[in-house]
């Protein structure tokens, strides 16, 4: 099986499948017809189908004899709320709704794999099982399948995964070891003053002043904390305090983002935040309070699966870049899984700017060179067969 040629051979399906979802755009676990899409398509092809994991995921799998390893794909469904500022001819025709990250290609590209197993189903001497999954936009998609047993009947092996990349141009893949994409949390942060006239502050506690010493002195956590080869930062993206000029609120809030890339740094940076809010606002006469409202942890690719993924890469032949070392500070649920089981996820360069298709991921104008995805789907097959190799 020439995986490649034959993915290419299949690129005006693909390129159709995709299009269409990419006009019919659904939110986080509202992906009701693209699941019923999914999930004709699949049984047309012989799969046996689940829906309804996850709230709106859909599983195919397709069933090996005992022993034979088991090799998980994922692929997300859901969209944005973008208002699409693209004139093309598969424009959403949902207002406000827009598959501005790629979600469209994934879908059709799991499809695509779909087809290509069953149409050589022995050169797969594995079970597989392909995991379509809503709500990663959310970041609640993974946990809510894992919740309803998705990495169960069967356990897998091993997990793949893949995401069109806008940043990079069509040609390049990003297969990198270990961290590859940021953990997220997301802080809320209260100070609590005393309030009063602007004129008079020795008889107020003032927040402002001290959330603006609390920022500050966040500041300093990522480059007194931890060490010069842990990356990461802590931004604060949003404060309100006060409504007119001469009056001292009695509160500030404030939301801020915390990326790292190991569990050890995220710990510090945590325990140092909460340290920084509640003894600086102490020590101005306030009191500070630092909420975590949701944790995402980093993406981390298995380096023996990300070996196998490289060489499955060099195996491909054509003219690839590949970029063993690239990360990025954006977050993904698929760590997820990648926490509990073995394996990778994969970039593959989608951006053309010759075709002015370059615009980044969540952009009113995003879209992608569709001649990408014969590349990822044939790099998700022929890893996938060497892990069977492998695991075999």
């Amino acid at each position: 099986m020439k995986i490649l040629d034959e993915a290419r051979d299949i690129l005006p399906q693909i390129s159709k499948d995709r299009r269409y979802l990419h006009q019919h755009p659904e939110l986080a676990f509202n992906e009701f017809e693209t699941a019923k899409f999914v999930a004709s398509r699949l049984e047309a092809l012989g799969f046996s189908v689940t829906t309804g994991i996850g709230q709106t995921g859909v599983i195919g799998l397709s069933q090996a004899e005992a022993g034979k390893p088991v090799i998980m794909l994922r692929f997300d469904m859901d969209a944005l709320p973008v208002i699409e500022d693209n004139e093309v001819p598969y424009k959403s025709l949902t207002e406000g709704r827009m598959h501005a990250c790629g979600h469209d290609a994934h879908t059709a590209s799991g499809l695509a794999i779909a087809d290509l197993i069953m149409r050589h189903r022995g050169e797969f001497p594995a079970t597989i099982k392909l995991v379509f999954q809503p709500a990663e936009e959310i970041g609640a998609g993974a946990v809510a399948m894992i919740e309803d047993g998705v990495l169960e009947n069967p356990k897998p092996d091993y997990v793949l995964g893949m995401h069109v990349w806008n940043e990079k141009p069509l040609g390049w893949l990003g297969l990198t070891a270990g961290p590859v994409m940021a953990g997220c949390d997301e802080l809320s942060i209260r100070i609590d003053g005393k309030g009063g006239h602007g004129g008079v502050p020795n008889l107020v506690k003032d927040p402002i002043v001290a959330a603006a010493n609390v920022i500050m002195s966040l500041q300093s956590i990522v480059s007194r904390n931890l060490s010069p080869f842990d990356s990461a930062v802590l931004s604060i993206g949003s404060i309100h305090a006060g409504t007119v000029s001469n009056i001292i609120p009695p509160t500030v809030e404030m939301l801020g983002t915390l990326r790292s890339y190991s569990t050890e740094g995220r710990d510090i940076m945590l325990q140092r935040a909460k340290e920084i809010v509640e003894n600086v606002s102490a020590g101005m006469g306030c009191k500070g309070t630092l909420q975590n409202r949701g944790t995402m942890p980093p993406t981390l690719n298995n380096p023996e699966v990300t070996k196998v993924a490289v060489a499955a890469s060099r195996a491909l032949g054509l003219d690839l870049t590949v970029d063993e070392n690239y990360r990025t500070a954006g977050s993904e649920d698929m760590s997820y899984y990648l926490n509990k089981i073995p394996g990778m996820f994969m970039f593959i360069g989608s951006a053309n700017d010759e075709e002015g298709k370059n615009f980044p991921h969540h952009h009113p104008r995003f879209d992608i060179d569709e001649r990408c995805l014969p590349i990822g789907i044939a790099l998700v097959l022929e890893t996938a067969q060497r892990l069977i190799e492998k695991g075999s």
